[in-house]
């Protein structure tokens, strides 16, 4: 399952990375919004929440150009958001840095694209090996501060 939300700037993204992602057997819970003015602090929460309770296993956030969202996300500890807008970029944040959060920018990308990099980022998987060594100094760090 993948949790997925958006704030107001997001939500046509959202709703065409549903259709086209579904299409391909992927599952999501949407945690909003459907077009209400919000702040993506809230929304970050709540998908971030789902993957920290294990309700779900990835999360996809999209606001106008994904830095906030990014910012937000990357406040709980255990979650590794990457702002993703490229391919390359996309895949590696995967294979390397095993992120488990993408965030996105509906201003800065099309619908398209968005899809791309959603399918990219939830078929790619994490190398382990010499990047698994990265991702614990990271969990080390997150618990120091």
């Amino acid at each position: 399952m993948i949790a997925i939300g958006c704030d107001h700037a997001g939500v046509e993204m959202k709703k065409e990375i549903i259709k086209a992602l579904s299409e391909k057997g992927f599952e999501f819970k949407d945690m909003g919004t459907d077009g209400e003015p919000c702040d993506y602090p809230v929304i970050a929460e709540a998908v971030c929440g789902q993957i920290l309770s294990g309700e779900c296993e990835k999360g996809i956030l999209i606001c106008g150009t994904g830095i906030g969202m990014s910012i937000a996300a990357n406040k709980f500890k255990g979650i590794r958001a990457a702002l993703c807008s490229d391919s390359f970029s996309t895949k590696f944040t995967r294979l390397h840095n095993n992120s488990n959060v993408m965030c996105m920018g509906a201003r800065t990308l099309g619908c398209g694209l968005g899809c791309e990099l959603a399918e990219i980022f939830l078929t790619t998987g994490f190398e382990g090996g010499r990047h698994q060594r990265r991702i614990d100094l990271i969990s080390a760090i997150e618990e120091k501060n």
